[in-house]
Formats: C-alpha cells, sequence, structure tokens
C-alpha cells in the first residue's frame, strides 16, 4: 500500500505563526515544508521591507510559483505543506490549480495579538502595523467548505493536533 501524501496550504496573514505551525505539521506528517516568503522575487521583498503593501501583480508570478510546486509535489505523490498568506480567495483558487485537492488550514488571529507577535518578531521583512493592516483589509477569510480555521490563541501543538484531527477522516492513498 502507498503512504498517502498530502498537499496542504497553511495560511493567514503575517504573524498568525505559517511557518512555525507548517514546519510543525509537515513534520507531522513526514512532509517537505515550504516557506512562500522564501519564493518572493527580490522587488517584492523589498517592497515589503519599505512599509509598502504588495499587490495583485506583485503576487502574480509568486503566486504561479507556489502552484507550481504543489503540482510537482502532486506528480511525485509527495508531501508538501506550504506557508502562504493565501489572503484572497482567487489566490487560494490559483494555488489550487496545482492539486485541486489542496488542503487548507488558516489560523486566524486578533489584529491585537498578531500586531504583538510582529512587533516581537526580529529580522523579518515585513514591517509594520500599515502592512498588517494592508493584509487585514484584503483578508477574504476562507469558509468552513474550503478550509479548517484554528486561532492562533492556541499553541502550534493544538492547532497541528486540530488540523490533522480533521485531516484524517478524509485521508486517501495516492
Amino acid at each position: 500500500m502507498n503512504k498517502p501524501s498530502h498537499r496542504i496550504l497553511v495560511m493567514g496573514v503575517s504573524g498568525s505563526g505559517k511557518s512555525h505551525v507548517g514546519k510543525q505539521l509537515a513534520a507531522e506528517l513526514g512532509a517537505t515544508f515550504i516557506d512562500g516568503d522564501d519564493h518572493h522575487s527580490p522587488a517584492n521583498v523589498a517592497k515589503m521591507a519599505s512599509g509598502t503593501p504588495l499587490n495583485d501583480g506583485d503576487r502574480r508570478d509568486w503566486l504561479a510559483t507556489l502552484a507550481n510546486l504543489f503540482a510537482a509535489h502532486k506528480a511525485r505523490h509527495a508531501s508538501v505543506v506550504i506557508a502562504c498568506s493565501g489572503l484572497k480567495k482567487r489566490y487560494r483558487d490559483r494555488l489550487r490549480e496545482g492539486d485541486p485537492e489542496l488542503r487548507v488550514l488558516y489560523l486566524e488571529g486578533s489584529h491585537a495579538l498578531l500586531r504583538e507577535r510582529l512587533e516581537a518578531r526580529a529580522g523579518h521583512f515585513f514591517k509594520g502595523d500599515s502592512m498588517l493592516a494592508s493584509q487585514l483589509a484584503d483578508l477574504e477569510p476562507p469558509s468552513s467548505d474550503e478550509a479548517l480555521t484554528v486561532s492562533i490563541a492556541l499553541s502550534p501543538d493544538e492547532i497541528v493536533k486540530r488540523f490533522t484531527a480533521a485531516l484524517a477522516p478524509t485521508l486517501r492513498v495516492h
């Protein structure tokens, strides 16, 4: 019997813990972890570092790259967890072009908690409350039939536990 494979998007605004939870989830599932931020162009990183939010055009090539990563893992029957903001439904739809069965974990948190986390974070290119406000303004939270929504007030262990429990009944061998 083949080992089940999964393509999973861990999404949320900056400061939601996508990378931390994504790494932990990938380890739990024996999957590869990819931080979507590592695939931004230098121009996008510079734009965000200067405090300027990205627009749809800035994200187009980045989303295509991530969709291709999902597709490549699907083609190899390999599991992957990718952390990506996935702010708008059309962005998530673009990512699903890489795998129509993409599973989504949405990390939801209050503005105050997100701001607190961002202020405590050092060395990241994402700067300022205005950038967070821009992401929150762009955010189109996924519906319950599109994603499992989990509060970032929970521990990463509990978030991973809840997602893997929700994933368990639908696991398929690919």
